[in-house]
């Protein structure tokens, strides 16, 4: 009995009513996401719908497995991914402001789309219209172009700093190349490129989904494995080197891991602001936990909390419409930033 008992001996006790309490936020809030919008959704006929009982309503039953299932789907995925891409960035680089995007992925992925939104209109290529796959695949594809610079990088860098400098640098890039298509291309082709980084969990369809839930559950489990050398580098690369952690096989596994996740949501979703970011923080803060073995279950379900909640609020505030998303989540995230500034030796005391 005592070897059975010996892998859950890292767990502190009364951690599993916690997790059980957030689990069950968690499905509380999913539930309520599933009700709310334009057309609100009785509980009792949403459990009938999604347990197979024909629905008094056919209206409500099209509108929950076609939009509302996919989209409060994606929350989950979205919110679990961006924040333990998040977390895995401020461990990384013993950062407390690094977020996700910080190796130049979503800046990556937005000149993917911006070539493919703007381009055309200038003359430098030719495409058809606006399509939600093309648009994922544009910006998969700059996802995964900045993805194979950063790992060449990394198999050739010994310091993350330096990668961290790197991923800025390529950002900024990319944020320069969109101003100058943004310049020369009409109205029309910016302002479908300014709604897509607005960011949106709704356009999302079950063929997308398909795709998105694979690779971020790949994601998640490979940051999971990756735990114990996570807590390794909380005391910094030399301690973690001398205690046996491999950073030269180490780093590109989380690089990897986060690029699956940060990647995967921005093609479908477009650049959602403040979650990787603000969550880990919020966890740890919350929970007083730092370690990773216990932070990423906690910090994938505090994201997909979040997200869940900022969808609530999204259509609440709208009034049957939707607010972008990423105003949202700015309100979240922005003054949780600030106060982590303000609170630098707080700041410090977590890494």
């Amino acid at each position: 009995m005592q070897e059975a008992s010996q892998p859950l001996l890292w767990m502190p006790k009364g951690w599993g009513w916690r997790l059980l309490l957030l689990v069950l936020v968690l499905a509380l809030l999913f539930v309520v996401d599933l009700s709310l919008g334009a057309v609100a959704i009785p509980y009792g006929s949403i459990l009938e719908i999604l347990t197979g009982t024909p629905a008094e309503n056919k209206v409500w039953e099209q509108i929950l497995w076609e939009f509302r299932l996919p989209k409060a789907l994606t929350a989950l995925a979205a919110g679990s991914a961006l924040a333990v891409s998040g977390l895995q960035m401020q461990t990384l680089f013993r950062n407390p402001l690094a977020g996700p995007f910080v190796l130049g992925i979503s800046s990556g992925a937005s000149l993917g789309v911006a070539v493919l939104l703007m381009a055309g209109s200038i003359g430098w290529l030719i495409v058809p219209e606006w399509i939600p796959w093309l648009t994922a695949g544009a910006a998969a594809l700059g996802a995964a172009g900045v993805l194979v610079l950063i790992f060449l990088a990394a198999l050739r860098l010994q310091d993350s700093m330096a990668l961290l400098i790197l991923g800025l640098m390529v950002g900024s890039l990319a944020g320069a190349v969109v101003s100058v298509l943004q310049f020369y291309s009409g109205a029309e082709k910016v302002q479908a490129y300014m709604i897509w980084t607005f960011g949106s969990l709704g356009g999302v369809t079950w063929p997308e989904l398909q795709v998105v839930l694979p690779v971020v559950v790949v994601g998640l489990v490979l940051a999971q494995a990756l735990a114990k050398p996570l807590n390794a580098l909380l005391l910094g690369e030399r301690y973690a080197s001398s205690v046996g952690v491999s950073m030269g096989k180490v780093r590109p596994l989380i690089l990897i891991s986060t690029s699956l996740l940060a990647g995967s949501i921005t093609a479908f979703c477009g650049p959602i602001a403040f979650v990787g970011l603000a969550v880990p923080h919020l966890c740890r803060l919350l929970f007083h936990i730092s370690d990773h073995r216990l932070l990423l279950p906690v910090v994938m379900l505090g994201g997909a909390i979040l997200l869940l909640l900022c969808d609530i609020l999204a259509n609440i505030l709208a009034a049957g419409g939707a607010l972008p998303l990423n105003a949202i989540t700015t309100l979240f995230g922005a003054p949780v930033v600030l106060w982590l500034i303000l609170r630098q030796r707080a700041i410090g005391k977590m890494f």
